[in-house]
């Protein structure tokens, strides 16, 4: 359990196909709800993403660290079982010190909010850790980071930039309202000359990051 600066999130190694399961059963959600990636920084998306498209770029060195969700496609030999991914990875740097403090030592982690689905996201420890108690479909033993209440309840934006079977450059679709306003977005894609934002939300894709 380690705090971000949205909301109090629960997390394992992103390589290790067996706690990423155990997390997805302590939550409560299936593989077809794959967890978001958190990263130290952009050095840890080699040989996790495929490429970073130029509005990808463009809004990773505006929003990163911060609030701010990419949907990238998968680099094509990552072995690592998110869940049901389609060949995507939802990424994020959060701007928390024990965060990405954690995330240099680790590597990425496989990171979701600390609450049960359904239940309101957690924005301290005690909180976080009361989510998850002990039992057969638990996440097994847990070390509970506290770096003190978190800024919530109000996760990160997720946006899209994974292209369709047609496109060579996809427009950046929002995927979830959140901290970051589509205004601020925009502002920034349109400064880098970069594809706007388009397209409506669906609401629920990666719904329970952190």
């Amino acid at each position: 359990v380690l705090p971000t600066d949205t909301v109090y999130g629960i997390g394992a190694l992103a390589r290790d196909a067996g706690a990423v399961a155990r997390l997805l059963a302590a939550k409560g959600r299936g593989r077809q709800m794959p967890p978001p990636v958190l990263v130290a920084g952009v050095d840890q998306l080699d040989g996790v993403v495929a490429d970073i498209p130029s509005a990808a770029r463009a809004l990773i060195e505006s929003c990163w660290p911060g609030a701010l969700t990419l949907v990238l496609t998968a680099a094509p030999r990552l072995s690592w079982d998110l869940g049901e991914t389609g060949g995507t990875i939802a990424v994020r740097m959060p701007d928390h010190p024990l965060a990405l403090a954690l995330l240099r030592a680790t590597g990425p982690m496989a990171v979701t909010s600390a609450n049960r689905t359904g239940r309101p996201p957690t924005t301290d420890a005690a909180s976080a850790r009361a989510a998850f108690p002990s039992s057969d479909d638990g996440p097994g033993q847990i070390l509970v980071l506290d770096g003190g209440p978190t800024p919530g309840p109000v996760p990160s934006t997720i946006v899209s930039l994974v292209a369709g079977p047609a496109d060579h450059a996809a427009a950046p679709v929002v995927l979830r309202d959140g901290v970051l306003s589509r205004a601020a977005l925009a502002a920034v894609l349109r400064a880098a000359g970069a594809p706007p934002l388009a397209g409506a939300t669906d609401g629920e894709h990666r719904g329970a990051g952190a």
